[in-house]
C-alpha cells in the first residue's frame, strides 16, 4: 500500500516574512507553501526569490512537508521563479495559473533539463475557468509519473474573481466545480486541496468550511493563518468513530470463517473487500498522523 502523506493543513508562508518563516518549526501543519506569488508584492518579487536559498538551507528537521509556489510562467518572474526553487530542492514547486497539460510539461521539462531531484514534485492551481475546462486531462497527468504531478489547490478566490460568481458564505456556487475537481482529483490519483478562507478570524466558520470540504472528499485545506491549522487537522482526519468502524471491518475479514470471502455480514451490514481496502488506508492514515 501507498504510503500516506497527509496534507490536513498546508499554510502559505510569504517568502518575504521573517516573522512568518522564523515560525515554520513550530507550528503543527502538515505542510507550508512558501509563496512568491499572491502574498509578495511587486517591489518585492526579486529580493523574496533570492531568499528561497536561505530559507530552505535553514530547513526545519521534522515531518513539514515544504513547497514553493513560483510566480505564473507566462509572466516577467515565473520562470526565473522555477529555476530558483528547483536549486532548493523542495518537497513541490506549486505551479498557479494552470490552464493547460501543456504549462505542466513544460514546467516538468524544466526541472528535468536542470537536474532536478525526482523527489522534487508538482502541484497546480485551478483557478481558472480554462483549467476547469480541461480538468479531466490535467488530472490524468497524476497517472505518469515523468509528469511529477502529486496534486491540485482550489484557487477559489481566483475562480470567482475570473467568473463573477458571487462569493456566499456556503458556497454555493462554487459547489459543482469543487465536486468536479474531486472526481478529476480522484481519476489522477491526485491530492486535493481546498481553497483559502478569507475571514481568519472566523474560526467557527472556519471549522464549518472544513468539514464541508471532508464530506466532499477533499485531502485537506490551504491556509493564510496559523490560527487555522488546528481546526483543520482536526477536520481532515478520520473521526474516532470512523476508526471504531475501520477495525472491525479489518478483525472481521481476518477471522478464519471468512478467508477468501468477497462479502460478509457485518452489524447487520453487507460489507465487501472493497470496504475492507478502505479501511486499512483510513488506519494507515489514522497511524502516519498519530491518531
Amino acid at each position: 500500500m501507498e504510503t500516506y502523506r497527509p496534507r490536513r493543513s498546508v499554510l502559505y508562508v510569504p517568502a518575504s516574512n521573517d516573522k512568518a518563516l522564523a515560525k515554520i518549526p513550530s507550528l503543527a501543519c502538515d505542510a507550508v507553501i512558501i509563496d512568491l506569488e499572491d502574498a509578495v508584492a511587486p517591489a518585492d518579487k526579486i529580493s523574496a526569490r533570492e531568499r528561497l536559498a536561505g530559507i530552505f538551507a535553514g530547513r526545519p528537521d521534522r515531518r513539514c512537508e515544504m513547497v514553493v509556489r513560483v510566480n505564473a510562467l507566462s509572466g516577467e518572474w515565473g520562470a526565473h521563479d522555477l529555476l530558483a526553487a528547483a536549486k532548493c530542492e523542495p518537497d513541490a514547486i506549486l505551479l498557479p495559473k494552470v490552464d493547460t497539460p501543456r504549462d505542466i510539461l513544460e514546467a516538468g521539462d524544466v526541472l528535468d533539463d536542470n537536474l532536478a531531484a525526482d523527489e522534487v514534485k508538482l502541484w497546480a492551481m485551478i483557478e481558472t475557468p480554462k483549467a476547469l475546462l480541461n480538468i479531466g486531462p490535467l488530472a490524468e497527468l497524476g497517472c505518469d509519473p515523468a509528469s511529477r504531478l502529486t496534486c491540485f489547490v482550489a484557487g477559489t478566490n481566483d475562480l470567482a474573481k475570473e467568473t463573477g460568481i458571487l462569493a456566499t458564505p456556503d458556497r454555493r456556487y462554487l459547489m459543482p466545480w469543487l465536486m468536479q475537481m474531486v472526481l478529476a482529483a480522484r481519476a489522477g490519483g491526485l491530492d486535493l486541496l481546498d481553497g483559502v478562507c478569507n475571514d481568519f478570524r472566523d474560526l467557527d466558520g472556519f471549522a464549518r468550511e472544513c468539514a464541508e470540504a471532508a464530506a466532499m472528499g477533499f485531502d485537506g485545506k490551504s491556509l493564510i493563518h496559523p490560527a487555522q491549522i488546528e481546526a483543520a487537522n482536526r477536520a481532515f482526519a478520520p473521526s474516532p468513530e470512523a476508526l471504531a468502524e475501520a477495525r472491525s471491518v479489518r478483525d472481521a475479514f481476518a477471522r478464519a470463517e471468512n478467508a477468501g470471502r468477497q462479502v460478509i455480514s457485518l452489524n447487520g451490514k453487507m460489507v465487501e473487500r472493497l470496504h475492507l481496502a478502505q479501511a486499512e488506508k483510513l488506519l494507515a492514515k489514522a497511524a502516519a498522523i498519530g491518531a
